[in-house]
This record gives structure tokens, C-alpha cells and sequence, in this order.
């Protein structure tokens, strides 16, 4: 598919939880389709909740007229529970951080650069002075992804007993010197 530029993004936060929450989770069920035996997957609703419950929450939605096609979310990091920071000797003078929690999008739309918008549109702006995410080992061209998006991968993590490894990515945000 090619890119289409008549996307809308709209912007959301923790109080829009309760009107976005199904479709956060109704894109997750059509992005995962192929996985929702999985018991990790099947606790999504858990995260939003979890990450939605966050009075920092930002959330991105992506439609395609009034079809939504894809989300990117996150939140501000609790200060010394970032997830740097298990992998970092020395954290940078300026760590104030926003966890990257999801970017999903469609299979349909996959391919058409709207993976690169939300993730782009839900950073810009932010007042913290950096990025972190983690990334499914298994997915290297996802992470190689994030390294031309600007990460750096400074380690691995398993955040739940059940959960894939993850490689922890860290960017520098635009306007942190």
C-alpha cells in the first residue's frame, strides 16, 4: 500500500481513557490476530489500563477517515524506575523520560509510514529529555527500526514472567541539549 497522507491523528490523554479504550483494544485484536492465544496478549486490556490510569498519559490514534488504523502510547517514567537505568552506570544529567509503551498499527495500513507519524507525533513536544522503549528480541528489523528512528539499544529486559526479552532502546529527544 502506498502512503496515504489523508490520515488524521488526534491527540489523547488519561481523561479520554474511558471513549478511546476499545478501539485501543480493538486495534490490538486485529494487529495480533495471529497471537491473541497467547496469554500475554490476551492481558492488553490490563496495560491500557495500566498506562491509561497514568495522569501523564498521551495517546495518538491514527484513522483513515473514520477508521482507526493504528496508536502510539506511552507516559512519563517514574524517576529512578526508568527502564534505562538498569543498564546504565551513570544516568545522563538530564534523565527526566517518557516510556514508549506501544506503537501499533493495523496490517492493512502497514507500510505506509503512519507507523513513523504516531511515533513522531506523540514525542513531539514532550517536556522530558528522553525516549525509552523496549523492543522484542525476536524482531530485529523492528529494532533496527527504532535505531534509524534514533534509539540505541543498552540492554535486555524480561518485564513479566511471561513476556518476550525485550531490548531496552534509549533516544535523546529533540530539544534536550
Amino acid at each position: 500500500m502506498e502512503p496515504d497522507l489523508t490520515f488524521t491523528l488526534r491527540h489523547f490523554t488519561h481523561d479520554d481513557l474511558p471513549a478511546i479504550r476499545q478501539t485501543l483494544l480493538d486495534v490490538h485484536a486485529d494487529a495480533y490476530a495471529d497471537q491473541m492465544d497467547d496469554e500475554f496478549h490476551q492481558r492488553f486490556a490490563w496495560f491500557v489500563d495500566h498506562w491509561g490510569g497514568n495522569p501523564g498519559f498521551a495517546c495518538v490514534i491514527a484513522y483513515d477517515e473514520a477508521e482507526p488504523v493504528g496508536f502510539a502510547y506511552g507516559a512519563p517514567a517514574n524517576p529512578g524506575r526508568e527502564w534505562w537505568r538498569e543498564h546504565r552506570d551513570i544516568a545522563p544529567e538530564q534523565s527526566s523520560t517518557f516510556a514508549f509503551s506501544e506503537l501499533m498499527v493495523r496490517p492493512k495500513w502497514r507500510k505506509t509510514g503512519i507507523s513513523q507519524r504516531l511515533h513522531d507525533t506523540l514525542l513531539d513536544g514532550r517536556g522530558e529529555h528522553l525516549a525509552v522503549l523496549l523492543v522484542d528480541t525476536e524482531h530485529p528489523r523492528v529494532q533496527a527500526l527504532y535505531e534509524r528512528w534514533g534509539y540505541e539499544k543498552v540492554g535486555e529486559r524480561q518485564p513479566f514472567p511471561d513476556s518476550p526479552l525485550y531490548a531496552t532502546m534509549l533516544r535523546t529527544l529533540g530539544h534536550a541539549a
